[in-house]
This record gives C-alpha cells, structure tokens and sequence, in this order.
C-alpha cells in the first residue's frame, strides 16, 4: 500500500491505507488497522486490537489500547488518553478489553480523558481536558469534570415569544427541522391566576392516545435520544425549564421549554433529545398510539439511513 511512514516510526501491521501519513516515533503493533488518507502524528502508540478509520487525524501523544475504534473523519486532539480497564491492576488483566467505539466525525479535543466500555456518538464534540464518563449522544457537545452535556452541534436557537390571549391559527410556526412545529398555547390571565390549554386538532395536530409526564430529572441527564416511526408527539413543559433539540439529520434546531404556553409538534422521523432540565421541570408529552418499542429508532445512524431513504 502507498503510506508514507517516517524514518523514525515504527510500523508493524501490514493494514495501513493508501494516503495516510505515519510521524516520527510512532509505534503502530502488528494486529492494528489504519484507513486511507489519516494522519498519525508524533509520539503516538497504537495497540494490536485497534481500528482506525479512514481519514481520521490522531495527535501527538495519544495511545490507542486494545479495544478501540475509531471510525472516519475523526479528530483526536494531542494528549488525549483511552481507558480499557474500569480497575486495572498491575500485571491483573482482563478476558478481554472493554470496548470504546468513536463514532465518525466526533472530535475529541486535547488532554480529554475517555473512560472504557462507552460510545462518543456520531459527530459529537469532547472539549479539551473533559473526563468522559459515559456515552457521549450523537451531534453532543460535552465539557467538564465529569462531563456533561453544554450543547449540540450545529443546533440554531428557535425564537419563541410567549402573548396571553388565544393565538391565531397563524401562531404555529414551522421550524428548520422538517415537519417540526413551534405552537403558542393559548394563555388566560385573570385575578385567579394563569390557565393555558389547547385542543385537538387546532393546537395538538392529531388524536391523542396516549400521554406521559417526564419529571424529577437530574440537570446532567439526557432524555429522549431517539426518533419514531410512526409516532407524533406533541411536548410541553408545564412546570419549570427543559432545552429540546430536534433534528431531521440535515438540520438541527433548539427550543427553550420554559412556558405551558409553547408546545412543540414532533412528526414521525425526527430525532429528538431533551437536557438541560430545571429541578422543578416536569415535561408532558402527548402521543398519537399506544407504546410499541418496535416504533422507536434508537441509533442515530440508522435514523440517518432511513431518512436518506425517504423512509
């Protein structure tokens, strides 16, 4: 294969792609598979039961152990250190290693550390010197110690204005996500307080079925994560702050749940993900059937195929 390989690197697998580019002090062992067109750079170690995909930039000073892939397009910042072992002892070895996969197009920025057995989603963000704990969602930005979710990549805030009285028909606005629609409840203020309410079909586009409430969430948890096939939805915070982000896989929109008087219409095929919930959030979700596990879509790059297929 055409690689190029510096005189100083040492490069024992015979699985390297055509265009990659292999710096001084690079030890890459027999069993490792590097893609096309990577750039490996100084000072880096790559184990035998690795896969590096097409692509993909690692820095200098990162080791890859046993255990790892890392798929296309990913960048790996200099420093950043993987993890195979939740309680490694000295000369104590597992059956095998824990596995951590990077999905493609994440970056992972320098000196993050990245515990085992974990998934940093498709083109999430790690911020520099972040301590991952756990899997990282698709398109997620992460910073902190642990950490935690701060935004989502490529996600344009929605605007949102919140007026007492009825709205007009003219009120439910359409988003950059397609399908998706921001609705103004409607919102009655008296001497006895605030009413908000909304009916069927006129705010709430379909039969409704079926209803949860999502509450008592720890600030740092993710909800939702996932699209339907079949299913609508339509969301409202009735108590409290939440932050949804939705997405079509070509865009990507985020909407603050901070009133009883703005519910958000999610059609079949959008993904959708909660965070960023107040204490005091309680989030109602009305549903056009009832449960059936075999409607959700739970990884984010099937969600992609199947709307790239028009499904």
């Amino acid at each position: 294969m055409a690689y190029f390989k510096h005189d100083l690197a040492v490069v024992e697998s015979n699985r390297i792609g055509d265009g990659t580019r292999i710096w001084a002090f690079v030890h890459v062992l027999p069993g490792a598979s590097i893609g096309a067109e990577c750039n490996i750079c100084d000072h880096c170690f790559i184990e035998n039961d690795v896969v590096v995909g097409s692509r993909s930039t690692i820095k200098s000073g990162v080791q890859l152990w046993d255990g790892i892939t890392i798929e296309d397009d990913v960048f790996i910042g200099p420093n950043a250190t993987f993890t195979n072992d939740r309680m490694p002892r000295s000369k104590q070895h597992l059956p095998k290693p824990l596995r951590t996969v990077v999905r493609r197009g994440a970056s992972i920025g320098a000196n993050a550390t990245i515990l085992p057995d974990l998934t940093i989603g498709e083109n999430a963000m790690v911020g520099a010197g972040a301590v991952v704990t756990r899997s990282v969602p698709a398109n997620a930005i992460v910073v902190g110690n642990p950490a935690r979710i701060v935004g989502y990549s490529g996600a344009s805030k929605a605007p949102q204005t919140v007026v007492t009285g009825r709205p007009s028909d003219s009120d439910a606005v359409a988003a950059t996500v397609a399908g998706v629609t921001c609705h103004r409840l409607p919102l009655v203020q008296d001497l006895r307080g605030l009413l908000s309410f909304g009916e069927v079909p006129r705010e709430v586009p379909f039969e409704v079925k079926r209803y949860f409430l999502v509450f008592g969430v720890s600030s740092e948890e993710i909800r939702g994560e996932h699209a339907h096939k079949t299913l609508h939805q339509f969301l409202v915070c009735v108590h409290g702050k939440c932050h949804l982000v939705v997405d079509d896989s070509e865009n990507r929109q985020e909407f603050v749940l901070d009133s009883p008087a703005i519910g958000i219409h999610l059609p079949p095929l959008v993904w959708g993900a909660q965070y960023k919930y107040s204490k005091d959030a309680v989030l109602l979700a009305l549903v056009s059937d009832i449960y059936d596990p075999d409607d959700y879509i739970r990884d984010y790059s099937e969600f992609v195929s199947l709307r790239r297929k028009g499904a």
